[in-house]
């Protein structure tokens, strides 16, 4: 059982597995497989027939690709094959993608692969990458469960997971198993043919969510101008003699989308979007939580779609309260307007839950998914009822990259074992002990303000800047991330990081909080 003291007023106990509709793999935990295994035969493996896969496809993903009536399920060469073993000579290369592939190679062992020396790879970043990035000053080079490594040698204990991505940690042999297997036998045919993995992929997401249809991207950014354009398509759908539907879009106060146009001109930071302006305009910012201001603007009309994350992350780890998501799915019912939740960083298992809105018991129109959802591997995912698939035509919408069998492949070997109810339940039983050790470690000093958030996402908000405790923690080998304002600590490890590894990061936090009292 998940148990969450969410906001003052509202105590909430459920299990952590509420709103699945069906149980993965009856209920096992995915045992650990060996990787010293041979490359199988791409041309001797078995695969779901034609008929099952297109039947998948046309039931659970959004129909915004007018596919070949073809499933692509191996490949060698230039020759590929469907699962009934017809071959196709192949002159679309996936849309000019596929250029060159050797398959006949040997897995390396990550922690035995030669690397550079660290001053050698920052030399080069800084002469030909174009310097978006603050980077911190380290080079990483392999990894290992929940600790990485420099060239050097020197151990990182990881809390920061990627920026909450790499759920399952570094080389976890099952992910390791799927993504090898799947690389000898294909790894992108493009989205003008059908391909396994990715019915599967949507089939499960769909068995275990609100939704019933999956659009697929390559980040949560792309998910999030996905679900921007649905919005404005469902009203222009819904209301085809109106000729000025609603387009306008709710965003809230520390909230954090993504930075392409459409994604930014929904994130609240002006200092993301000044740079940029003008962003795509109709975007109006409410305070979270702001239960009257929230229903006011939603019920003056002319809203296409309401964004908000259940619990924020960039934002600095703030979750909502019941009463808010309630009142907004309200609002929206009243209004027309569309629901829609962003869930690339607090979904999929990292609260605990398996989606952080099952906490609440209300549910969006749309879901955005992304960071931990491939272990690592670039992927998104725009989760729909089907009354907002109903409106999405092919040719709507669309991406070269996106949903291809190499990263669905690693995909289903997360969520199968993310989504299993005891890998949720240890995850909330983790997160409880390491606020408890938190607040017995860190509560007493004057700096620390509050020790928030649920589940693996944590937030420890401070009164002066977090950047001199951060620094402090990696050079004492521990990795951590800022948030909100730049004034919060925020813990995000693999939600498979052990109790052991919890206790070592608290005790680390503890010696560095000496380096706040120099901070302002």
């Amino acid at each position: 059982m998940g148990s969450h003291k969410l906001f003052p007023s509202f105590s909430l106990s459920v299990s952590p597995a509420t709103n699945l509709r069906r149980p993965l793999n009856n209920g096992r935990v995915n045992a650990s497989l060996n990787m010293d295994v041979e490359a199988p035969n791409p041309l001797k493996l078995k695969s779901n027939g034609s008929n099952e896969v297109i039947e998948k496809d046309a039931k659970f993903i959004v129909a915004t690709y007018a596919r070949a009536p073809v499933v692509l399920s191996s490949g060698k060469g230039c020759k590929l094959y469907d699962p009934e073993g017809r071959e196709f000579l192949d002159c679309a290369a996936g849309i000019a993608v596929n250029a060159s592939l050797n398959m006949d190679v040997e897995a390396p062992n990550p922690l035995k692969l030669k690397s550079n020396g660290s001053n050698e790879v920052i030399e080069k970043d800084a002469k030909f990458i174009v310097a978006t990035y603050a980077r911190a000053p380290v080079v990483l080079s392999s990894g290992k469960g929940c600790k990485l490594y420099d060239p050097e040698g020197r151990e990182f204990l990881d809390c920061a997971a990627g920026i909450a991505v790499n759920a399952l940690g570094h080389g976890d042999p099952d992910w390791l198993r799927a993504v090898t297997e799947q690389a000898s036998i294909l790894t992108h045919v493009s989205n003008a043919y059908y391909s396994s993995p990715q019915a599967e992929l949507a089939e499960r997401l769909v068995g275990n969510s609100f939704a019933d249809r999956v659009f697929f991207t390559n980040s949560g950014t792309e998910a999030n101008e996905a679900a921007i354009k649905f919005s404005r398509k469902f009203q222009r759908f819904i209301h085809p003699d109106n000729k000025q539907p609603a387009t306008a879009f709710i965003s809230f106060t520390n909230s954090f989308h993504g930075r392409t146009m459409g994604a930014l001109a929904l994130t609240s930071k002006e200092h993301y979007r000044s740079p940029f302006e003008p962003v795509m305009p109709g975007v109006t910012f409410l305070e979270y939580g702001n239960i009257q201001a929230a229903i006011d603007r939603i019920r003056n009309g002319m809203i296409a779609a309401v964004f908000v994350e259940p619990v924020q992350g960039e934002g600095g780890i703030y979750s909502a309260t019941k009463e808010f998501l309630q009142a907004l799915r309200s609002a929206c019912d009243d209004a027309g307007s569309l629901l829609v939740f962003d869930e690339v960083q607090c979904g999929l298992g990292r609260t605990g839950y398996l989606w952080a809105h099952e906490a609440y018991g209300v549910f969006p129109d749309m879901m955005t998914l992304a960071k931990p959802l491939a272990g690592g591997l670039p992927i998104g995912a725009t989760l729909v009822t089907e009354r907002v698939a109903s409106a999405i035509a092919h040719g709507d919408h669309g991406s070269t990259f996106a949903g291809s069998p190499f990263v669905c492949s690693a995909a289903i070997c997360v969520f199968n074992k993310i989504a299993n109810p005891s890998f949720l339940s240890s995850v909330s039983k983790k997160g409880d002990y390491m606020k408890e050790l938190l607040n017995q470690k860190l509560g007493g000093n004057p700096h620390v303000k509050e020790i928030r958030g649920w589940g693996l996402m944590i937030g420890i908000e401070l009164d002066v800047s977090a950047s001199p405790l951060v620094d402090a923690c990696r050079n004492s080998g521990l990795l951590v991330l800022t948030a909100g304002k730049g004034n919060v600590v925020r813990l995000v490890p693999p939600l498979i990081i052990s109790e052991e590894e919890l206790k070592h990061a608290a005790e680390i936090l503890h010696e560095c909080l000496p380096a706040l009292d120099n901070s302002n």
